[in-house]
């Protein structure tokens, strides 16, 4: 294959904007993460119960995939993962506030099912880390999701994907698992302070593996890449010259 020829993934991503890319994260971070919180904790302080709370909360991801289809003309998938979740934990807060040990026992019911998001998405067309790959990897722009989305033609990339999806769905499952074991073996007060580490060790230790994978699968992949080149060119200037 001439270099003519090479798809338009293996040129390497666009360049990236820096201020299309500071102003996604600003929005991705403002909607998803800290105006649900501070919404949450300013409800629960005026004596709104955790289930309302939440569900208020919820808004917040709403207004966010309103906002991203107005930029980018495209749903943001990010902002509809958050949304579900936030409304699976006002659900799960509804059902298990019986007791303090339902109510440390909840977010197992959260985390639990994502991973079972996870799992399942790899019967879909492209697995669930790959949406996510394509929020945190790229600057949001149309020529970066469209390169990123190139990607998904390399038997090694989709490999990849599926690879980091699996691994999130089974850690999030062992997680939810242990927990809930734990909830009924330990003391409530031992809980309180074991559920934190358990949930923060293991999006930790996920992130850190998933960053090296990353890393180590793009490097393997240019090597591949560049390999091939060379062959190409070796094999081009070793054929005889055109009649």
């Amino acid at each position: 294959m001439s270099a003519q020829q090479e798809p338009a993934a293996r040129s390497g991503p666009p360049a990236r904007s820096g201020s299309a890319a500071a102003i996604g994260w600003v929005l991705t971070i403002a909607f998803n993460v800290v105006a649900p919180i501070l919404t949450y904790n300013t409800l629960t302080d005026r004596g709104w119960s955790d289930f309302a709370a939440l569900l208020v909360s919820g808004v917040w991801p709403v207004v966010d995939s309103i906002v991203h289809l107005a930029w980018r003309r495209k749903i943001d998938e990010f902002a509809v993962v958050t949304l579900f979740f936030l409304v699976i934990t006002a659900l799960v807060t509804l059902i298990g506030t019986h007791s303090a040990r339902a109510l440390l026992i909840k977010d197992s019911g959260v985390t639990g099912l994502f991973g079972v998001l996870c799992v399942a998405t790899l019967f879909a067309p492209r697995p669930l880390m790959f949406y996510f790959g394509r929020k945190f990897g790229t600057d949001g722009t149309t020529e970066g999701v469209a390169y990123f989305n190139g990607l998904w033609q390399y038997p090694d990339f989709r490999k990849a994907m599926r690879r980091m999806t699996i691994v999130w769905g089974v850690a999030y499952l062992i997680e939810a698992a242990l927990r809930l074991v734990l909830a009924y073996t330990l003391s409530v007060d031992t809980m309180v302070w074991v559920s934190p580490l358990l949930i923060y060790g293991f999006l930790v230790s996920l992130i850190v593996w998933t960053i090296r994978f990353s890393k180590r699968t793009q490097a393997e992949g240019q090597a591949r890449a560049a390999a091939a080149a060379e062959a190409a060119a070796a094999a081009e200037a070793g054929s005889p010259a055109p009649a």
